[in-house]
């Protein structure tokens, strides 16, 4: 009798085996099927010059909805201090340059050829109503006038020294910010009369500064370019986002925002 005792249990056991191999074959299937979207999963952490932090966080909350089970992370900074912490070994996944020189420094961090992906042109911006009555780029000359502006290693800086060189003008600022959000804030808080920013922090500023553009500034226009960081661990999405920076959908928030194209 033992014997036919055990039998239904050896069967049991067999169709729990079988309902088990079932069991897996079924979920690593589920597993198995996202993977058609290269993927894309997990934490994404991006570093981006300090002038796209509104049309970063617009692009990073659509590309978590477009890859459900992604967390994108921003550090928002001046390029070169971008460059500086990744070379120390900070983790990154993406790095977006606000111009070419400072991608350029990253040399080997970044995989591949990194892609432009948007260009931005300088404008001035006084605190509303312009009281200093500002006019042109030479007016920011006079010592008298409070100018901030960005430090020559970041690249509204560099393209503020351009400019200099370029009409044979010196400014004597008051202070030199290490971001040009950093140059729009000490406006914004009436810290200064004047203030180098790129057009588009000035749009995004709205009507909380005044705008005094300047013909000078076509011949420093800053390109930004775009690339995945070669220590990514997350290179499939580091890819992904490049690719929604670069394709339609970004190009069509960067523009809204007064980018250029590249």
């Amino acid at each position: 009798m033992s014997h036919h005792r055990r039998a239904p249990t050896a069967l049991a056991a067999a169709a729990a085996t079988v309902a088990l191999a079932a069991g897996c074959s079924t979920s690593a299937a589920d597993e198995a099927a996202p993977a058609t979207d290269g993927a894309v999963r997990g934490d994404l952490t991006v570093f981006a010059a300090a002038s796209l932090t509104s049309t970063f966080t617009e692009l990073g909350a659509m590309f978590e909805s477009a890859h459900p089970g992604t967390s994108v992370r921003f550090n928002f900074a001046g390029s070169s201090d971008l460059v500086a912490q990744i070379r120390q070994g900070a983790p990154a996944d993406v790095f977006a340059s606000a111009d070419t020189t400072n991608m350029t420094r990253a040399g080997n961090l970044v995989a591949g050829t990194p892609t432009d992906f948007a260009s931005n042109t300088l404008t001035i911006v006084t605190p509303p109503g312009n009281p200093a009555r500002i006019t042109s780029f030479a007016d920011l000359a006079d010592p008298d006038l409070q100018v901030v502006v960005c430090a020559p290693q970041v690249p509204c800086g560099a393209a503020t020294d351009k400019v200099e060189q370029a009409g044979g003008i010196t400014l004597t600022p008051v202070s030199e910010e290490s971001s040009v959000t950093d140059v729009l804030g000490k406006v914004l808080s009436g810290q200064a009369d004047a203030g180098l920013v790129y057009r588009t922090d000035a749009a995004g500023a709205g009507d909380r500064v005044t705008e005094v553009p300047f013909p000078e500034s076509a011949g420093a226009v800053n390109t930004y370019p775009i690339a995945a960081v070669s220590t990514s661990g997350n290179p499939a999405a580091a890819a992904a986002f490049v690719s929604l920076v670069t394709g339609p959908e970004g190009r069509e928030v960067l523009s809204g925002a007064g980018f250029d194209a590249p």
